[in-house]
């Protein structure tokens, strides 16, 4: 017998195994009715928890309860964060703004920070240019707040897809501009008019996302399998975001809803194109994604990130130290 030839086979054989197990979990995934308002359109995505959510805390939530600190370092495309708690992990979403230091940021990768896990690196982009200084009340060292996330499709593409700080803060511009003109009015900030942060802040914004917000926000009530959910801006299917757990799913809710309304809002003068975005439209969007061609690169905390884009989508998918544990999955429409 060639023992040589035999390890290669079980070798291959596990090869494929493995990425039939990655491009094969969405068919776990059942996509459920829309639910529409204005122009956004809302499917809830189902399937089982891949990991208990309970010990685990949003960035959101860790930096209120003062757990998980982020620190400024002079470099404006890497932070550090520090989870102090002797018992809870933190997921931070690639895409989550933090406010302060020397210029706000958003953290470009998707991660699980350990529970007492001392200082990690982590990637970031800055979205307020400018400002290399600290911002009156706020401290300077470290960040205060992370109430906001990226809220448009091209800013996702530019921070995760491209990795462009140019490209990113074009598209904060962008953002800032199409906002302005369907809120009825300037939402940059005197204090700091580049800062995407600030902008997200304004009145006029807030008042017009919490109109959609009220009329979505209850869309999860009672159903207790939901992981994730897709969203159509005009009919035309824009992104999708497929987590751990419905513990987990259910506490970012809140948080992605208002970035996905403030979207909404941003492209409220755009037109609808064709018939509207339907459950099998997404199942559809998922399931091309999850077989394009994967690239996969190391990332920060040791994570991983695997990345499978065709010609019209592109998905990110974060995995942890063990490359078996799924932290998040994100899909994007490319146009």
């Amino acid at each position: 017998m060639n023992f040589r030839r035999v390890f290669c086979a079980f070798a291959l054989a596990f090869v494929f195994i493995a990425a039939a197990g990655v491009a094969g979990a969405q068919n776990n995934y059942r996509v459920s009715s829309a639910h529409t308002y204005k122009n956004l359109t809302i499917f809830l995505i189902h399937g089982k928890d891949e990991r208990s959510g309970k010990n685990v805390l949003t960035l959101q939530e860790a930096m209120e309860m003062k757990v998980l600190r982020v620190y400024e370092t002079s470099d404006v495309n890497e932070l550090e964060v520090e989870n102090i708690s002797k018992h809870y992990d933190v997921f931070i979403q690639s895409g989550d703004i933090v406010k302060g230091g020397k210029q706000d940021r958003v953290l470009s990768v998707s991660i699980m920070v350990r529970a007492r896990s001392g200082r990690v690196s982590i990637s970031a982009f800055c979205v307020e240019s400018g400002r290399w200084e600290r911002r009156k009340g706020e401290e300077v060292g470290q960040f205060s707040s992370s109430n906001d996330r990226l809220v448009t499709r091209d800013l996702k593409l530019a921070a995760n897809k491209s990795a462009s700080q140019q490209e990113v803060w074009a598209k904060v511009d962008e953002a800032q501009k199409r906002l302005s003109s369907n809120v009825g009015g300037s939402v940059a900030a005197p204090k700091s008019a580049t800062s995407l942060q600030l902008s997200l802040e304004n009145g006029k914004v807030t008042a017009t996302s919490a109109e959609y917000i009220r009329n979505l926000q209850n869309i999860i009530a009672g159903k207790n399998d939901v992981i994730g959910y897709a969203f159509a801006i005009n009919g035309k299917l824009n992104s999708a975001d497929i987590y751990s757990s419905n513990a987990l799913f259910k506490k970012l809710w809140g948080k992605m809803l208002r970035a996905t309304t403030i979207e909404a809002v941003a492209e409220a003068n755009g037109r609808s194109v064709g018939a509207p975005a339907k459950p099998a439209d997404v199942s559809a969007f998922l399931t091309d994604s999850d077989k394009a061609k994967a690239e996969e690169k190391r990332a920060s905390g040791g994570a991983r990130v695997i990345t499978r884009e065709d010609k019209e989508n592109v998905m990110f998918e974060s995995r942890g130290r063990d490359r078996n544990e799924i932290v998040h999955r994100s899909y994007v429409k490319k146009q």
